[in-house]
């Protein structure tokens, strides 16, 4: 569709309006590749940062999430149209990611090796080693806490969803969220004060 005068030359063509997911998934269930394609683009770094969040090894992260996005092909028929994807693929992506930890035994080994790849993947680039060693600092402060605890925060700030979004992938009601994430900024804080107080700032 072209805003006025179809054909002149200099006309700007209106775009294409973007597909939602509910649209992409109808498409993929009738079989286009493509319309799956875009889906995979559009969740598949979400995907596999949580599990690397979860994991510390990007090898094994990146498989997750190539059996998170199988799983979901698989799954697709029976996918409630009303929901938003994201936090369906994270819940699949959290319970793969549970599992595999279990079976390798060796997620917290896997801490030690937390280097550039961990400040790239989840706090971004830094400069100055005074914010390099406060980003790490506040990591290794994170790893500190149980496994429910990580969670949660990975979920509200390393991924930055919503309470509702946080919900659903941990398949719990919205308060149980907020209760579970003010208890892990509790055990955080006091863990900080603990074991690295010029971590604090005077704001906390």
């Amino acid at each position: 569709m072209k805003l006025s005068g179809e054909g002149a030359p200099g006309v700007v063509q209106a775009a294409e309006p973007p597909q939602s997911s509910a649209d992409l998934i109808l498409r993929a269930r009738q079989g286009d590749g493509d319309a799956w394609e875009v889906l995979v683009r559009q969740y598949q770094q979400p995907a596999f940062r949580l599990a690397y969040l979860l994991l510390q090894d990007s090898a094994e992260a990146e498989d997750v999430a190539q059996e998170t996005f199988l799983r979901a092909f698989q799954a697709l028929d029976r996918f409630d149209l009303s929901r938003p994807m994201l936090p369906w693929l994270l819940s699949i992506a959290a319970n793969l990611a549970r599992n595999r930890r279990r079976s390798i035994g060796r997620f917290f080994a896997a801490v030690q090796r937390l280097g550039r790849e961990e400040t790239q993947l989840v706090g971004g680039v830094v400069d100055g080693h005074e914010q390099r060693w406060q980003n790490r600092a506040l990591w290794e402060a994170v790893q500190r806490l149980g496994h429910a605890d990580r969670e949660v925060i990975y979920l509200r700030f390393f991924l930055e969803l919503s309470v509702e979004e946080a919900a659903q992938t941990l398949e719990v009601a919205p308060g149980t969220v907020k209760s579970r994430l003010n208890r892990a900024l509790k055990r955080l804080r006091e863990g900080i004060d603990r074991d690295q107080p010029d971590l604090k700032d005077d704001g906390t």
